[in-house]
């Protein structure tokens, strides 16, 4: 058991989150939906916070701007090997350029713990014209 811990504490085994999306194509303005699945490692954990950021992509000059952070603070615990899903809905900015070929978007989310490794996913999307 007291292995598990530590080896928890360094990321292997600790929970993992996915962001999972209703769909992959949206418009600006659009509302983003879908859920946050919580998978428990190896031992019981204690969440801190969830973090997920709007990234832009600019390909040619190789830079990511975060566009937006929204935060969900929490004191729960992720139990080991269980499943939690928590609601996500996020608001497209209406002055949202297009996806080309040369700049992308992406949602980073983040999952922290009061101690152990945060784990992280990435899930892009594509903005079309109206």
């Amino acid at each position: 058991m007291l292995l598990r811990k530590y080896m928890s504490l360094l990321g292997i085994g600790s929970a993992q989150i996915d962001l999972v999306l209703e769909k992959d194509t949206y418009r600006a303005g659009e509302t983003v939906k879908g859920v946050f699945h919580i998978k428990g490692g190896t031992i019981d954990q204690q969440l801190k916070r969830i973090e997920c950021d709007l990234v832009r992509r600019d390909l040619l000059l190789e830079k990511d701007v975060v566009l937006h952070t929204a935060t969900i603070l929490t004191s729960s615990t992720i139990q080991a090997d269980a499943v939690n899903e928590v609601l996500f809905s996020f608001k497209l900015p209406e002055d949202m350029e297009v996806s080309t070929e040369t700049q992308s978007y992406r949602f980073s989310t983040r999952l922290y713990f009061t101690q152990g490794v945060a784990s992280s996913d990435h899930d892009e999307i594509k903005v079309v014209t109206n």
